[in-house]
C-alpha cells in the first residue's frame, strides 16, 4: 500500500515538475515575504547557517535549497520525484549556486547516522505515508545537536477542508493533513522543540480569492499565489497576521491554524 502510494506522489510531482518554469521562481520570497511566515520563523530559530551541512528533504523546485546555498549552507536536493530534482538543479543553475542533487525515499533516508547539521522539510509530511517514521529517519542522520525544521498542514480548520475538497487538480489524493497532536512525538524524540502555529484570521485571504477575485482553487495554487503576490497582499496580510497572533493566545485555537511550522533539537 505504502509502496503504491509513493509511486502515485512520484508520479503527480514529476507531472508538476515538467510544468514549472525556473525563471519565474523568486527564490528570496518563499523565506522572506511576509506571507512566508512559517519560513521567517523558520529562519530565526537556525540563525546563521553558513557551513552548515543541510539535506533539504522533499525539495520541490528547490527553492529551499538554492535559498540556503545563498546564504553559504552545502545544501543537498532531495525529492522521491526525479522530475522535481532535475527542477532543483536547474533553479541552482539560474541562481548561479552550487547544490547536490539526489532521490530519496523520505522513509528510508540513505545517508549514514549523524551526518547533517540540518534536516529541512517544506509541506512534506503530509504527503508521506508515515510521517513519524520520516521524522526518526531525520533523528538518525542529524549530527547531536542538530536541527529538524518543517511546516506542514494541519487538518482541523473546516474552511481550509472545504478548499482542500475543491482543489482536486492541484493535491494529490492520498495526501494527509497533520494531526497537530504529532507535536508530542517528536518532542518525545528529540531535546528541545519550538512551535508555531500560522493562518487563522489570515485564511481570509484564501476566501477573498475565491469568492471575491473568481480565482478557483483548481486553476491557481492559493499557497503558491500568496507568496507570488505578498506585495499586492502585504498591508492585509500584515494586519491579519496581527489578528492570528492575538486568536492564539485563546486556548485551543491554535490547532484551527492552516499549518504548523517546528523546529526540533537533537
Amino acid at each position: 500500500m505504502q509502496d503504491e502510494i509513493l509511486r502515485k506522489e512520484q508520479a503527480f510531482h514529476d507531472r508538476w515538475a515538467a510544468a514549472i518554469d525556473v525563471d519565474g521562481i523568486r527564490v528570496r520570497d518563499y523565506f522572506e515575504a511576509c506571507t512566508a511566515p512559517e519560513n521567517r520563523f523558520i529562519l530565526r530559530q537556525l540563525g546563521d547557517v553558513r557551513g552548515k551541512r543541510i539535506l533539504d528533504l522533499g525539495c520541490g523546485a528547490g527553492e529551499n535549497s538554492v535559498y540556503f546555498a545563498s546564504q553559504g549552507a552545502n545544501c543537498i536536493a532531495s525529492d522521491y520525484s526525479p522530475g522535481m530534482v532535475e527542477v532543483a538543479l536547474k533553479l541552482a543553475e539560474t541562481n548561479g549556486v552550487q547544490v547536490q542533487g539526489r532521490v530519496i525515499n523520505a522513509m528510508a533516508i540513505d545517508y549514514p547516522d549523524e551526518t547533517f547539521d540540518i534536516v529541512y522539510a517544506a509541506n512534506l509530511l503530509h504527503h508521506i505515508p508515515d510521517p513519524i517514521l520520516t521524522i526518526r529517519e531525520a533523528h538518525r542522520i542529524l549530527k547531536p545537536g542538530g536541527q529538524l525544521c518543517f511546516w506542514d498542514p494541519l487538518r482541523h480548520n473546516p474552511v481550509i477542508n472545504v478548499y482542500r475538497r475543491m482543489a482536486t487538480q492541484v493535491r494529490t489524493e492520498d495526501e494527509t493533513p497533520l494531526d497537530i497532536r504529532i507535536v508530542r512525538d517528536i518532542k518525545a524524540l528529540f531535546a528541545h522543540t519550538v512551535v508555531d502555529t500560522f493562518w487563522l484570521a489570515s485564511l481570509w485571504i484564501f476566501l477573498q480569492f475565491y469568492l471575491i477575485e473568481r480565482v478557483h482553487p483548481n486553476k491557481e495554487r492559493y499557497w503558491k499565489k500568496i507568496i507570488l503576490e505578498h506585495e499586492r497582499l502585504e498591508s492585509e496580510y500584515l494586519l491579519l497576521e496581527k489578528l492570528d497572533r492575538w486568536l492564539k493566545q485563546i486556548p485551543g485555537l491554535k490547532r484551527y491554524a492552516w499549518n504548523l511550522a517546528v523546529v526540533a533539537t537533537k
